[in-house]
């Protein structure tokens, strides 16, 4: 009878021993399923803060190296809003056009009377959309779509726009 006890008792903590196993093990499994939902999540916000910032940036550092007297204007080529940055050279007059054409956002670094055009740009950075707005000094950028964003920057160099 005893003995009968004895086994009933091993049973039970072996029974226990194995659903506490089974515990910690279930435990362990959500544990790693959160940890990769939250892996997920902050790739896809770096993903959307790089396609933001990234894109802004760039163009707010290009604007900030060329902002001279009369340098940078916005204008439509082709019906595309074109960001023109103008500098002047001993061997001549050279743009920067910085603008979207077919799914990113392009630079072309040219001499003034080149005859390049929009295809002929150099791909930096896919987005969905870019467009220039210039009131006086003051120039909004924005970028379409859910990653999209907005900056307004003022040109602080001295005389006027084109």
């Amino acid at each position: 009878m005893q003995q009968k006890k004895e086994q009933k008792g091993q049973i039970m903590g072996t029974l226990f021993t194995m659903l506490l196993f089974l515990v910690f093990v279930m435990c362990a499994l959500f544990t790693v399923l959160a940890g990769g939902k939250v892996y997920e999540n902050i790739g896809s916000r770096m993903a959307d803060n790089y396609t933001k910032s990234v894109a802004l940036q760039y163009i707010a550092n290009k604007i900030r190296q060329g902002d001279e007297a009369g340098m940078a204007r916005v204008l439509e080529v082709e019906g595309t809003s074109v960001l023109e940055l103008r500098q002047e050279f001993d061997s001549g007059q050279y743009v920067s056009w910085i603008y979207y054409y077919d799914g990113s956002i392009r630079e072309l670094f040219t001499r003034k009377d080149s005859g390049l055009g929009l295809p002929d740009g150099i791909p930096i950075l896919e987005c969905e959309g870019l467009s220039f707005t210039q009131e006086g000094q003051l120039l909004t950028v924005e970028t379409s779509g859910d990653r999209g964003g907005r900056l307004l920057l003022s040109l602080r160099s001295a005389g006027g726009m084109e």
